[in-house]
């Protein structure tokens, strides 16, 4: 018969029992207590008293025993808990709680002082944080450059309110969403400190790229700054064209106006010279198409001086629906329609201001003017009672000025409903006209008058309609520059 083997000892560690530091002590304190107990209940035993008053004696001397042990429990422990509850308090953040009984030279006051001067400390600390979180914040938000941030996901993360400007879309829409939704790939892709063009719609901006990293709750993340340098690159530019068409009209104007006053005289010796018809048609007509041509040439040139040498706007009071009114007044090829808006008066130039409509509403009824000829209709859903200048219209062509404002900004819209932009991206490239007799300064020269009043314009084919809409945005205060 086999024997069975020993059990084997069981390799999981035994639990130590412990007791609870309040039991500890009590133990201690009845301990601490015992030999003065035993030494008493022997000397009360050992007296000549009745049973009943012995024990009632040690009954008397146990029960203040317990009540001792109580209190020294409670002098102990509860200064622990409070200080417990304190630290507790200080890991979730809550900095209100205080241990009491603070004070100096004691043992346990000194442990005290230190945990609210801790509290203190912390509480400070995550006060200075806080404000310096809403500084930053507050310092985000006021930034006028696009600021992006995205996790290693490419999702978006962080965006201020010129972030939401540029894409046109509220943070709640935006956070979340990869930089490819957005159309803001090329800002992670694109080298650092670099000009990038992002594929955003009616925008036509260049903006330097700088990029950077973070991290964030060790997570690391990626810091997209967006600066348009559109216009800075636009006034360098405006420079070269400047010194360029110095040099080009200054050089061409002393040839055109010989070649012009020569061709006029050999137009007129031929006329009075005798030879052969034809030779002398053929000799005229030569001599008028150079005439005409250095004509034009120089109309031309002069055309792009005025460009070079615009000078600095005059500031004055104007009011914008006298200016409209005036200007729309000017276009005698087509009746505009003007669409009263709100009384505004704001400081501008009303000289260039005026220039800058007429190329306007000029450059509209041209578009207009394109379409094939086609029967004139009166359209009664445009006429306003308030004024007249949008009755008898002919809906197929129509030219319509409008205005609005708000706390900052005058918005002045021209819309037609010609053909559109066949090539949005080159309207305000300089040289650059569809038109056969067009010299492209019209628009350049009105950008540049909406820039020095520190307002700008937009060009886009209408949504969901037939033609283009200008939009001028203009300041309504205005300091002038030094």
């Amino acid at each position: 018969m086999a024997s069975s083997s020993p059990p084997r000892p069981s390799s999981r560690p035994r639990k130590r029992v412990r007791l609870l530091y309040e039991h500890r002590i009590s133990l201690y304190c009845f301990l601490v207590a015992l030999p003065g107990l035993l030494v008493s209940v022997v000397l009360v035993w050992t007296q000549p008293w009745s049973v009943e008053s012995r024990l009632a004696l040690i009954a008397l001397e146990l029960f203040a025993w317990w009540l001792l042990a109580l209190a020294l429990q409670e002098q102990t422990t509860r200064p622990l808990q409070t200080l417990s509850n304190v630290i507790g308090a200080l890991r979730e953040e809550d900095y209100s709680f205080r241990a009491r009984n603070a004070v100096a030279e004691d043992a346990l006051g000194e442990l005290s002082l230190e945990v609210n001067s801790l509290a203190d400390m912390l509480s400070d600390e995550k006060i200075r944080a806080i404000e310096a979180t809403a500084l930053l914040q507050r310092v985000v938000d006021e930034i006028d450059a696009p600021l992006f941030a995205f996790d290693p996901a490419s999702i978006l993360r962080l965006v201020n309110p010129a972030g939401e400007h540029l894409l046109r879309q509220s943070k709640a829409r935006m956070l979340g969403r990869s930089a490819s939704d957005l159309s803001l790939q090329k800002c992670l892709a694109g080298e650092n400190e670099s000009l990038v063009e992002l594929d955003l719609k009616d925008s036509q901006a260049r903006w330097l790229l700088r990029r950077s990293s973070f991290r964030q709750n060790g997570v690391p993340h990626t810091l997209v700054v967006l600066s348009d340098v559109s216009r800075a690159l636009r006034e360098e530019e405006r420079r070269a064209w400047q010194r360029l068409i110095r040099v080009l009209g200054h050089e061409l104007s002393n040839s055109l106006a010989p070649i012009k006053s020569i061709a006029g005289s050999l137009n007129s010796r031929v006329s009075a010279t005798a030879m052969d018809t034809d030779v002398r048609n053929d000799l005229q007509h030569g001599l008028e198409i150079i005439e005409a041509r250095s004509a034009s040439l120089h109309r031309f040139l002069e055309a792009y001086r005025r460009l070079a040498q615009m000078p600095a706007p005059v500031l004055r009071d104007v009011e914008l629906a006298k200016l409209v009114a005036r200007v729309a007044s000017l276009e005698t090829r087509l009746k505009v329609c003007v669409q009263p808006g709100p009384d505004v008066v704001f400081i501008a130039d009303p000289d260039q201001l005026e220039q800058m409509l007429i190329n306007l509403i000029r450059n509209a009824t041209d578009a207009v003017l394109e379409l094939p000829a086609a029967a004139v209709k009166t359209n009664p859903s445009t006429s306003n009672p308030a004024s007249d200048s949008c009755s008898g219209l002919d809906i197929d062509r129509k030219v319509v000025v409008r205005w609005d404002i708000n706390e900052s900004d005058v918005d002045l819209l021209i819309e037609d409903n010609g053909p559109g932009l066949m090539n949005p991206a080159n309207v305000f490239t300089p040289f650059y006209t569809t038109k056969p007799s067009g010299s492209g300064v019209g628009l350049v020269l009105s950008r540049q008058i909406a820039e020095a009043h520190n307002g700008r314009i937009e060009i886009a084919n209408r949504a969901g309609a037939r033609g283009c809409r200008v939009t001028v945005v203009l300041p309504r205060a205005l300091h002038q520059q030094r």
